[in-house]
């Protein structure tokens, strides 16, 4: 038998994650640093379980004061619910029709904020069928503008992201190169174009499944993943191909996620791999210790913690740190999941200001309390008594006896 040993996880910072399933739920799952050793666990659930109801996409307006977050399921609505208490918000229940289509990208404006009120909401969605969708809502569901364009002629979008200036967007999928639009105008600015012919003279068939921005600054460059386990970075003021190529594994590339240092990526597959690559060379930086059973579907990276989530069919969210590769925290979820997203904002107990007690008085300062004093009887007094009673009782008894 080989040898093994077990390695303790060291625990979460603290954080707070939340995720959505294949029934529709939205579960919150918190890690409070040192108590309960930094372990992460469940401490609410929003919704019923419903499977016509599938969570599809997901995405959350971060903020300090009533943070937002969008969900698209399956039977064709969205709804945009409360990121503290889980109330519906807004509901949208005819976004697209569920029987011939399905959202696979969701996205909630910030920018929107500004001009409108505090609880409306301006959203981005894309569908299978390629129909890029514009619709701000108000509270109540009541006034709902829509601005509607097709983004692609043939076969199915899977993947589409907006990048952090919220201008510009991708779209990817079976069939369909990538190609960036202008949300301001509403016209293609980029289209990507088929690799060449491999070593065998084979050519490698078009199928993206997940797209992220490389850098939040920069809107040119983006890194996609594909059905050939490959992952490609693209630059749209380079070239129409892609600028590296690295494959990785053997099944196909099902969530990307980029670094907030521009340079790194994170990568997950069908079968449960996960690793990070320097773009810059197309480098393996490595992989995270760790087997995940399950394909994996979603992956976040915490903004300001070094730390990312990553979940999916396993029914497990699991908490790695980004330096050593190593896994902090697993929750299993009972579900398939489908997404995860970092509350950004969230304070635990311990971080949580706490109010100042009292200064303690200088010792000396104060006087000491003044006590009555009481003299106590000598010893030596009381054995003097004791001997002069016993030397009068002996003279007494000596002098009846001389009279007698």
């Amino acid at each position: 038998m080989p040898r093994t040993t077990t390695v303790e996880s060291p625990g979460c910072p603290p954080l707070r994650a939340l995720t959505a399933d294949v029934l529709g739920l939205v579960k919150v799952v918190q890690a409070n640093g040192d108590q309960d050793g930094g372990a992460a666990k469940v401490v609410e659930r929003w919704g019923e379980p419903d499977a016509s109801k599938c969570v599809l996409a997901t995405s959350i307006l971060d903020r300090e004061t009533d943070p937002l977050l969008g969900v698209a399921r399956k039977c064709g609505s969205v709804d945009i619910i409360s990121g503290i208490t889980g109330n519906l918000h807004v509901s949208i229940p005819s976004f697209f029709p569920a029987e011939e289509d399905s959202v696979i990208g969701l996205h909630l404006f910030r920018g929107h904020q500004s001009n409108s009120s505090p609880r409306s909401c301006k959203i981005h969605a894309c569908t299978t069928k390629g129909l890029a969708v514009l619709a701000s809502t108000e509270p109540g569901g009541d006034q709902t503008s829509y601005a509607k364009q097709s983004v692609c002629g043939r076969g199915n979008i899977l993947c589409s992201k907006v990048d952090e200036s919220e201008n510009y967007a991708i779209y990817g999928g079976k069939g369909v190169e990538v190609n960036a639009w202008d949300l301001q105008e509403g016209k293609r600015i980029w289209a990507a174009k088929s690799p060449p012919l491999n070593s065998l003279g084979i050519f490698t068939p078009t199928f993206f499944t997940s797209v992220s921005f490389l850098c939040k600054d920069d809107h040119r460059k983006f890194v996609a993943g594909t059905g050939s386990h490959q992952v490609r970075l693209y630059d749209i003021s380079s070239q129409r191909r892609p600028v590296i190529s690295v494959d990785f594994r053997e099944t196909p590339i099902k969530a990307v996620d980029a670094d907030i240092d521009g340079q790194t990526v994170y990568v997950g597959n069908a079968s449960g791999d996960l690793a990070s690559f320097d773009m810059r060379t197309g480098k393996l930086l490595g992989c995270f210790t760790g087997k995940c059973s399950g394909s994996i579907r979603s992956i976040a990276r915490h903004p300001q913690l070094p730390v990312i989530a990553s979940c999916g069919l396993d029914c497990y969210l699991r908490i790695w740190n980004v330096k050593s590769r190593q896994l902090l925290s697993d929750v299993f979820l009972k579900q398939h999941l489908t997404c995860v997203v970092f509350d950004t904002h969230f304070q635990s107990k311990a971080d949580q200001p706490t109010e100042v007690a009292a200064p303690a008085p200088d010792m000396e300062s104060v006087e000491p309390e003044t006590t009555p004093f009481k003299r106590k009887k000598s010893v030596k007094g009381k054995s003097r008594s004791k001997k002069s009673k016993s030397m009068r009782s002996r003279g007494s008894t000596e002098d009846e006896e001389d009279e007698d």
